[in-house]
């Protein structure tokens, strides 16, 4: 099977979605899938391609080009290499293939819907502009969970393609570090952590009040770690910390290397990833698998991902997330109760899942094609 793969995503190896792209094109080419990646600039050096992918990269920079690209060059390269199926592993597919390519589209969220305030402007219009036509051109649509696939259906009712349901797979991280290796973060109490970009989605603010409401007695016994490079719209975390008088107990550590990572999940009391909305959300499978529990939201895809080791509160409740951090601190009895069923729960994400699913779809992709240009 040739599949093409839009590999725009590849430029940033902090992006989450060219980490997805990336151990997506790792599974596929493992169980010998032929592979043509296509890229409209330099791919990170930090994204190890297989020997036998075809990697095609071109020189077009910012926004705007990535966009010309992905209706003018990506389409006449699929062409050109004969691919059988053509993928847009991110809310975009070109305006016009070759009749005989099969398209599938996968959807991660429907942020620029449900959450627009939270996205730059910029990403929202991109969204708004180019997942319609994606969806209308696409043979097969794919999403990273059942939550996103309901909301497309519910958005879109003229959406004719059939919806699968794809989960992506965790990538494992190394082997953690012991406690005392976190020091030179500054830690060295119990804590909860938050990992992630530092992002308006994220619900930073509720978060941090949720920690300033906290009696003394339960911040002096597990302090708040947030783990993730900066965003945007967030410059006022660190003055929400001061004025709630926290800077003792709130930690920030910016972007950290996967052994650090490692290390943070390993060793920490549970997660803290009460986000406003997620088409899927890694930190909480990547902390389960570590046997920790999560504290996460009632909304979107993460109930359905967390499955029963966690503990759902409302995002927009600051008072409700308080109580949960308070019991999931206080209580070990309570957090490894929730916490029984983490690992098991994280390993129904494997990307070895993801490629099996994916080819399945390219095939009915094809087989269509072929069936409609017969």
């Amino acid at each position: 099977m040739r599949i093409g793969i839009d590999g725009r995503n590849l430029g940033s190896a902090t992006d989450g979605i060219g980490r997805f792209v990336h151990n997506s094109i790792l599974a596929l080419a493992a169980l010998g899938a032929e592979v043509f990646v296509y890229a409209p600039s330099k791919i990170s050096a930090n994204y190890d391609i297989p020997h036998g992918v075809s990697v095609q990269v071109a020189s077009f920079k910012g926004p705007y080009a990535r966009t010309f690209w992905g209706q003018a060059a990506l389409p006449s390269w699929a062409s050109r290499d004969r691919v059988e199926v053509l993928w847009g592993p991110s809310h975009r597919l070109p305006f016009i293939l070759g009749g005989r390519i099969g398209r599938v589209v996968t959807i991660h969220d429907l942020v620029w819907l449900h959450a627009a305030h939270t996205m730059r402007t910029r990403t929202w219009l991109g969204d708004r502009l180019m997942m319609k036509p994606a969806l209308k051109t696409a043979d097969v649509v794919v999403t990273d969970s059942t939550a996103t696939a309901s909301a497309l259906t519910a958005e879109f009712p003229w959406l004719k393609s059939p919806i699968k349901t794809v989960a992506p797979g965790t990538t494992a991280l190394p082997a953690p570090g012991d406690f005392s290796s976190l020091e030179p973060l500054g830690i060295t109490r119990p804590y909860a952590l938050f990992v992630g970009t530092l992002e308006p989605r994220k619900n930073l603010r509720n978060l941090i009040k949720a920690y300033s409401l906290l009696p003394v007695s339960s911040r002096s016994r597990c302090d708040l770690v947030i783990v993730g490079g900066k965003g945007w719209k967030q410059t006022g975390l660190a003055d929400d910390v001061r004025d709630g008088g926290l800077e003792t107990n709130v930690k920030f550590t910016g972007f950290v290397d996967d052994r650090m990572l490692a290390t943070l999940y390993s060793n920490c009391l549970f997660l803290a990833m009460p986000s406003l909305y997620e088409g899927f959300g890694f930190p909480i499978v990547e902390a389960q698998s570590f046997g920790k529990p999560a504290l996460t939201s009632n909304t979107s895809s993460m109930p359905e991902v967390a499955g029963n080791s966690a503990v759902l509160v409302d995002p927009t409740d600051p008072a409700a997330i308080a109580s949960a951090l308070d019991r999931l601190s206080s209580d070990v009895a309570f957090r490894e109760r929730i916490a029984a069923g983490a690992r098991k729960n994280a390993e129904r994400f494997t990307w070895e899942n993801h490629a099996k699913g994916m080819l399945q779809i390219f095939e009915q992709a094809i087989a269509q094609r072929r069936k409609t240009h017969a």
